[in-house]
């Protein structure tokens, strides 16, 4: 018998691993939060797909999405970044990562991790949703909102509303999993 999943990953081996494995857990660790970040802002515009199929080459390409060496990128690197094939070669979303990489770090010396900043917008719980269908998730909402406006005072580019929320389903900080969903008692 076949997995019970959400309709928008079905029929692709690669959407359906990362929405049985990744998509929906929340996620604590540093790193991992700036690589969604990153993907996520490189997302803007296009499919999640496109950017699933292209991880790997990002994951090379910006350092395993260490944030600490992606802050000091020089205009040599982001020239390579811009040449790379294997990545969206788009200049405005590589100077986001750097910028955003540059600022992750302030929020952390503010805060003592962006895990503690950016979970204190949902105070430090997944919001539980219970939706019937996938496409009755909404793209963005007001927790989402609050979040795009304070990270964009802070410097950080590519964080509209929209991709704040994906960032938000991504990381497990909501749970859009549809209550038919086998993941969606799981996460």
């Amino acid at each position: 018998m076949q997995k019970q999943r959400c309709g928008w990953c079905v029929g692709d081996s690669l959407y359906e691993a990362y929405h049985d494995h990744e998509w929906g857990v929340p996620v604590h660790d540093e790193q991992l939060l700036f690589e969604f970040l990153v993907l996520e802002t490189f997302q803007a515009g296009l499919s999640w797909i496109t950017i699933l199929r292209k991880r790997d080459n990002f994951r090379i390409a910006f350092d395993n999405f260490d944030y600490r060496i992606v802050a000091r990128y020089d205009e040599r690197k982001k020239s390579a970044l811009l040449q790379n094939a294997g990545i969206i070669r788009n200049k405005l979303k590589v100077n986001s990562a750097i910028t955003n990489a540059q600022n992750f770090i302030k929020i952390q010396e503010e805060f003592g991790s962006f895990d503690s900043y950016i979970w204190s917008f949902v105070n430090n719980k997944p919001v539980q949703n219970k939706w019937k269908h996938h496409k009755d998730s909404p793209a963005k909402t007001e927790i989402s909102d609050k979040m795009s406006k304070d990270l964009k005072k802070r410097g950080f580019k590519f964080v509209g509303s929209t991709i704040m929320y994906a960032f938000m389903q991504a990381t497990g900080m909501v749970n859009d999993h549809t209550i038919d969903c086998f993941r969606y008692s799981q996460v």
